[in-house]
């Protein structure tokens, strides 16, 4: 049996005996001080920040070693979003009443529409989409991408191009983000 697992008599009968080897003792006290620095950073690191703490801390370790003791214990690192809000609720300017009060749909084209900004990290920085929909055929008619949230290059934009796209012809309501709604 051994020749078939490629495994020493010697290992097989230690394996009997219920000892614990060296490395498999050397792994538990290397997942305590993984367990350690994993807490101390607010499950924020991974491997690579993990071996460095450890190897800072004179604990001689390979990043793969880490890796796969991490991956063993399921420990895995947090991944910490930015919050970026792109919804100015701070002003001083009169809120609209909610005409649509969350009745997404529209019959006709021309009806309502609906818009957003959301933003997008890009290798220059972050840049700001700001879109506009006709609830009726949920087809983007208008957008605008700008580096400020300034209305005039965001909102402003994004509406000047729609109504350029399907020019307004009956009464139209335009629903914006935070539940702002205009009749034009």
């Amino acid at each position: 049996m051994c020749k078939v697992f490629k495994a020493s008599r010697s290992g097989y009968y230690d394996s009997l005996k219920g000892s614990i080897s060296k490395r498999a003792k050397e792994n538990e006290k290397l997942l305590d001080l993984i367990k350690e620095e994993h807490k101390k950073s607010k499950q924020r690191y991974g491997s690579p920040r993990i071996t460095k703490a450890l190897k800072n801390r004179a604990v001689q370790v390979s990043r793969p070693r880490v890796a796969r003791l991490m991956k063993q214990a399921q420990i895995r690192a947090k991944m910490v979003r930015r919050f970026r809000l792109t919804t100015d609720s701070k002003h001083s300017f009169a809120v609209s009443e909610n005409l649509l009060n969350r009745n997404f749909t529209a019959v006709t084209t021309g009806q309502a529409w609906v818009s957003d900004i959301t933003y997008v990290r890009t290798s220059a920085g972050w840049l700001y989409l700001t879109v506009v929909l006709d609830l009726a055929d949920r087809k983007v008619i208008g957008w605008a991408l700008s580096e400020s949230m300034k209305a005039k290059d965001t909102t402003v934009a994004a509406l000047k191009m729609a109504t350029i796209n399907k020019p307004v012809v009956q009464d139209l309501i335009f629903h914006s983000d935070r539940g702002g709604a205009v009749c034009l």
